[in-house]
């Protein structure tokens, strides 16, 4: 596990198992690609960052992850792997999310992409590009670099094609 303090101040601990926490996730980050690029949203507040959100009452996390791609791109996901989670503990609250790497098939406009402005796609080396000022705070802590470090050591032939 690494324990890192979050832009907002929150104590952010990662890990690759499920089920690392004592609470369990509610919570899904989905860090997704579509046609060899990245796949993002524009969250209307933030800035660019990945899909993801909190999951419904009866849906399993992996059908949140799905939903929530679907509703903030448009994209549907072909596949769906478990990364890992992190908690953040602000002090007051705190919660897990639970990373999912995945790619999508297909990617359809659509009228209304709820608290975001729809999809937005890169190529190129986002570990560097993700520290620049139209990306969300979120894409700039350590849970996404460990995540992508992590999902490029295990997909490296796949994301070179």
């Amino acid at each position: 596990m690494d324990t890192f303090i979050d832009y907002n101040g929150g104590t952010v601990t990662v890990s690759f198992q499920r089920d690392a926490f004592l609470q369990r996730a509610k919570h899904v980050l989905v860090i997704c690609r579509f046609s060899n690029q990245w796949l993002l949203t524009k969250h209307k507040i933030r800035g660019w960052e990945f899909p993801g959100g909190k999951k419904e009452e009866n849906e399993t996390l992996e059908e949140a992850a799905r939903r929530e791609v679907e509703e903030e791109t448009g994209a549907l996901i072909q596949s769906l792997q478990f990364i890992g989670e992190y908690e953040v503990n602000t002090g007051e609250n705190s919660f897990v999310k639970a990373i999912y790497y995945a790619e999508a098939d297909s990617l359809e406009p659509k009228k209304d992409y709820l608290e975001t402005n729809g999809p937005v796609l890169i190529g190129g080396d986002l570990l560097s590009l993700r520290f620049q000022d139209s990306y969300s705070f979120i894409m700039k802590d350590k849970v996404m670099e460990l995540a992508l470090e992590k999902i490029m050591r295990c997909q490296a032939p796949q994301m070179n094609n």
